[in-house]
């Protein structure tokens, strides 16, 4: 009974696996079918074979300034801030065991946007400049909001009213930016805002890949320790996690990503809120979701931002496309949670 019993919870096991595995590599082989598309597509339609001699650094006239100094730097720009959203928006909802406990509902994002108009339409700063206002902002955002839940005992219910009020502050804060500002720096400002990878540029893409391709594996490294975190502060104390500093590098590397993906698009709604959800229901129990859920994140941005510029008469911004598909979901989610007195 007791073999019986072991091989059947090492078959589930192996079923979890195969469909993980299975899921992550369709995402993988769509995101790059959606990298694919934003090379060959826009106001001209160029040939696969092209494209690729471009890439390898060929000199063809027309295809290679649309190819290597528009859609590459959008493409490259979609994809690795897609990512970073994802996966900061899934360590945030399953470190707090609330799906509102995202980034974009917590404020992290609202501090970073902040920080970047006022760049844009007070100092008229560099990129460069922007990136790193972004970043401290966003810092100083989730230390600010996680210190006031820590008042009288932590609290994941009061996190999320202080991030909703924090979050609320910035936009006020915004709104009267762009009412002082200039109104030659208006379009620059609304244009970020909305959530754009229109005006990408290769050199203003380091921070946010190399940012990526460090923090990734740090976060792949504790996904351990943040599995068994959803067991509880308690639980997680007594099988040996140090709860603290594991939260802290998890919190720090998803605000880091969060942050200059930010500061790079423009804080494209609805993406770190949706990507994690979506990923668990196609990977489902039993294994992580970090990576379905950057994969997701990033095939979303890629996916919506082909719908913006091809789908409709008019082209929209990437984060336009998003917000409508992910308000929705929102109401959803509020009126089931509403539903279930978890609200």
């Amino acid at each position: 009974m007791r073999n019986d019993s072991i091989a059947y919870i090492m078959e589930g096991r192996q079923q979890r696996r195969r469909r993980w595995m299975v899921v992550t590599t369709l995402l993988t082989v769509l995101a790059g079918v959606l990298c694919l598309l934003m090379l060959l597509l826009g106001n001209t339609i160029y040939p696969i074979k092209e494209v690729y001699r471009t890439l390898m650094g060929e000199q063809i006239q027309g295809v290679s300034f649309a190819v290597n100094v528009i859609r590459l730097p959008r493409m490259v720009a979609g994809f690795f801030a897609g990512l970073a959203f994802g996966i900061a928006g899934t360590i945030f909802q399953t470190l707090f065991r609330n799906p509102l406990a995202n980034p974009n509902v917590l404020g992290i994002t609202g501090g970073s946007s902040a920080a970047a108009v006022f760049c844009i339409v007070i100092l008229q700063a560099s990129n460069a400049v922007i990136s790193v206002a972004s970043l401290v902002a966003g810092l100083i955002t989730v230390i600010v909001i996680y210190g006031l839940s820590r008042v009288r005992g932590f609290s994941i219910g009061r996190l999320i009213l202080i991030g909703i009020g924090v979050q609320a502050m910035f936009d006020a804060l915004i709104s009267y930016l762009l009412l002082v500002s200039a109104e030659q720096n208006l379009p620059a400002a609304l244009r970020w805002l909305n959530g754009s990878l229109n005006g990408s540029q290769m050199h203003e893409l380091p921070p946010l890949i190399i940012s990526v391709l460090i923090l990734v594996p740090i976060v792949i490294l504790l996904t351990k320790h943040l599995s068994v975190l959803e067991l509880g502060e308690q639980s997680a104390v007594s099988l040996g996690v140090n709860t603290d500093m594991t939260r802290m590098l998890l919190v720090l590397s998803s605000v880091v990503m969060i942050s200059l993906a930010t500061s790079t698009t423009g804080p494209i709604a609805f993406i770190s809120f949706l990507a994690g959800p979506i990923a668990k229901r196609l990977v489902g129990a039993g294994f992580s979701t970090i990576i379905p859920a950057g994969l997701v994140g990033a095939n979303l941005v890629l996916a919506a931002d082909l719908i913006g510029q091809f789908a409709f008469n008019v082209r929209f911004p990437v984060g336009v496309i998003t917000g409508i598909i992910g308000a929705p979901y929102l109401i959803y989610l509020l009126i089931r949670m509403n539903r279930r007195g978890e609200l």
